[in-house]
């Protein structure tokens, strides 16, 4: 079998591959590491749940996710902390928002979910304003680099083969198996899963399936704290999400190592792993260029659109969307950092995917659309692809 794809759902579908069947299994990373792209840029939040439909996978699957990744970080002493955050609203409308999201925490098993006053607020972000906010305590953080290498060292241990630099080139059928042509040479498997991330329905389309949606990806884009101002954020402080729009809003997030990191904006990103505001892929933006679905959504987000870019090139703008969470922000408290790329799948008529997407034969299993939460559900979404794997390949269990 071979799994395509080192990133935190590669990893962890191999992890849970291995623990549930008895299989040879070789994962493919066309970096020269694991967690080169969406996980190595991610901000290290282990979500709560707090945000998604009750009954939808990503609701399920982050609820059981984020109890396993805790579990996995006690156990193999992963710096990890559950610190809590608050959702703040900043105008007297966003509070219907607020109840809302109390409401979809509840039903999604979250407990100790309190709204707060301006002055609660206070005594939990002192420097933060709102009128009204939403302490979620069930919310923590993590290094997911590192916990995506212990995956990796745990395929290992059970008798996996990992192998870096081995982008996946092509795909043919040789009777019941499948030949990968890799640039690590050839590799022959009976069973494909898929876990590409932002070249996920490239990797699904090489291997003569059509996904019927395209991956558009959106950079996001960080400021950080210097150091001497980190006091003004204690964990997490995030707007009320503004249901029209797919993102969360620029937000303050503390990391694991101490740095407060502020942003992302959501901005179309040219190049598929363009990190830089200047990256460009002729090859990515033809293809999104040429995909109906990406100029119905340009249609519908057009204006939300235009504010991101905005903010992504002009600093002063950037800070008055932070400044409305926390008004003693200024300009010089702020530095370049880094940023990231979501992979975001759209479909033919524009629909953005809200919920986890997997499509499967009788000898592939393709993971389409894994935005967040999915560094946090990556456990339960490997053990999810491992249980379909079961049932299709008719894999033996370990005793």
């Amino acid at each position: 079998m071979a799994v395509v794809g080192g990133g935190i759902v590669g990893t962890a579908s191999a992890m849970a591959l291995l623990e549930g069947f008895r299989c040879s299994l070789v994962l493919l990373e066309k970096e020269g590491r694991l967690a080169g792209h969406q996980t190595g840029h991610n901000s290290g939040v282990i979500h709560s749940g707090l945000y998604y439909r009750p009954g939808s996978l990503k609701a399920r699957l982050c609820t059981e996710g984020r109890r396993d990744l805790l579990d996995f970080c006690r156990h193999r002493d992963i710096p990890h902390e559950v610190c809590g955050k608050v959702v703040v609203a900043k105008h007297p409308g966003d509070v219907g928002i607020l109840a809302s999201l109390e409401s979809r925490g509840r039903e999604n098993g979250l407990t100790g979910l309190r709204t707060l006053s301006p002055s609660e607020l206070r005594q939990i972000e002192p420097h933060a304003a709102g009128v009204a906010a939403l302490h979620v305590p069930e919310t923590g953080i993590v290094d997911f680099t590192r916990v995506t290498e212990a995956f990796g060292d745990r395929v290992r241990a059970l008798g996996g083969e990992i192998r870096l630099d081995a982008p996946l080139l092509g795909v043919a059928r040789d009777g019941e198996r499948l030949r990968l042509l890799t640039g690590a040479g050839e590799i022959s498997c009976r069973f494909l899963v898929g876990c590409g991330g932002l070249q996920s329905d490239r990797v699904a389309r090489l291997a003569g399936l059509d996904p019927g949606l395209r991956i558009v990806p959106f950079r996001g884009e960080y400021y950080e704290l210097k150091e001497d101002r980190r006091f003004l954020v204690k964990n997490l402080i995030y707007p009320a999400p503004d249901p029209r729009f797919p993102f969360l809003g620029v937000h303050f997030t503390r990391r694991i190592s101490g740095v407060v990191e502020a942003g992302p904006n959501a901005v179309l990103s040219l190049k598929r792993e363009g990190y830089a505001k200047t990256s460009f892929s002729g090859r990515d933006a033809l293809e999104t260029a040429t995909w109906p679905g990406f100029w119905k959504l340009a249609r519908q987000y057009m204006r939300t659109g235009l504010g991101e870019t905005w903010r992504s090139w002009n600093k002063r703008a950037f800070v008055r969307a932070l400044k409305a969470l926390l008004p003693e922000i200024e300009g010089a408290d702020l530095v370049p950092a880094g940023s990231g790329v979501r992979a975001q799948a759209v479909d033919r008529e524009g629909r953005l995917l809200d919920d986890f997407h997997f499509v499967e034969t009788a000898r592939q299993i393709h993971v389409l659309n894994a935005p967040s939460p999915a560094a946090t559900a990556s456990i339960a979404i490997g053990r999810f692809v491992a249980e379909k794997a079961g049932r299709s390949f008719g894999l033996r269990s370990r005793p």
